[in-house]
């Protein structure tokens, strides 16, 4: 699955796909900084890859979330701080 994100203006009626997450996002805040409106945006899907990262490291802010047996997440992350490590 590719990365599919739609950014839809809240006070007219602009609305633009991209497969890009940093196309939308910049499509978003050029909006924003152009004509003064709130702009959203909704993801509709990301490569399978992006979602396991997102899963492992708890992007959904809620404290437990993370996974701690990923292979992604920085266990020790005062050993990048320190460089006798």
């Amino acid at each position: 699955m590719s990365t599919t994100v739609r950014v839809r203006c809240t006070d007219c009626a602009y609305e633009e796909a991209f497969d890009s997450l940093r196309r939308a996002r910049t499509a978003l805040e050029d909006h924003e900084r152009e004509t003064g409106h709130a702009a959203d945006w909704e993801i509709g899907g990301l490569a399978p890859g992006v979602e396991r990262a997102g899963d492992d490291a708890g992007v959904c802010g809620r404290e437990g979330c993370a996974n701690p047996d990923s292979p992604l997440l920085d266990h020790d992350p005062s050993a990048a701080s320190d460089p006798s490590a």
